[in-house]
């Protein structure tokens, strides 16, 4: 059997943790591990993520990260640790319930034919949560639609998207020391390298639900590198 492995990256995320782990254990997938990658939470994301790994032994592992480094880069210290366990597919998704771990079966099964296949707000059968003011959907369209894939020239449509599913092969050839954007830029930019290796990709329709518990992480700060970042991967590439 493929060997799954799945990176969350964690900064204060004590309550949603544990729910999301049950989750998808439940969804019986054989071979299926996980990688918490934490970046010392100050609320004890860490110290939970360590007594799961010990309930769910060989099945779930921890890396620690010694302060809060950004989450391109602790989605990087997972892919490098995945491929070192052996993975087969890895899957990147938030540990919010933003992205629904009932999506995952249906990615895992279209990898027989696809590299890369990505959970998509933006694609026909897409939602955002109903709790979304006028203007976040106005400006999440815009940025992952038409800004990025206007200057891009990307194919997709969630140029943003945290949920996607890989063939160890593209992790193990994407060139991590070259990759400078760590925010949401960071997504875009593996998109993009994506594209231009020439991997298949395959966008499916996802529900993006709104966070139950804990804080966004997204800022102005963040949303404003990742608009300067995509002006910078086209002069770079």
């Amino acid at each position: 059997m493929p060997k799954t492995l799945v990176v969350l990256p964690t900064y204060n995320e004590a309550e949603n943790l544990p729910p999301m782990v049950a989750a998808l254990f439940d969804l019986g997938i054989a071979g299926l591990e996980l990688l918490v990658v934490d970046d010392n939470s100050p609320d004890g994301t860490g110290q939970i993520a360590e007594e799961l790994a010990q309930a769910h032994p060989g099945r779930l592992h921890v890396l620690h990260r010694p302060d809060k480094q950004g989450l391109g880069t602790a989605y990087v210290a997972g892919f490098q640790q995945a491929l070192a366990n052996g993975a087969d597919y890895v899957i990147e998704m938030d540990a919010d319930f933003s992205h629904p771990p009932a999506t995952i079966p249906q990615m895992l099964a279209a990898m027989v034919e696809y590299d890369v296949v990505v959970g998509s707000r933006y694609v026909p059968g897409g939602r955002l949560d109903e709790r979304w003011s006028p203007w976040r959907r106005l400006l999440s369209w815009w940025a992952n639609s038409v800004y990025a894939r206007l200057i891009l020239g990307l194919h997709v449509h969630d140029a943003t998207a945290g949920f996607k599913c890989f063939r160890r092969q593209v992790l193990a050839d994407i060139p991590w020391n070259g990759i400078y954007s760590n925010g949401y830029a960071f997504q875009v930019e593996v998109a993009y390298i994506c594209q231009r290796r020439g991997y298949r990709v395959l966008e499916i329709p996802i529900y993006f639900q709104e966070r139950a518990h804990g804080q966004s992480k997204m800022s102005w700060r963040v949303s404003l590198e990742a608009a300067w970042r995509v002006w910078q991967m086209k002069w770079r590439y």
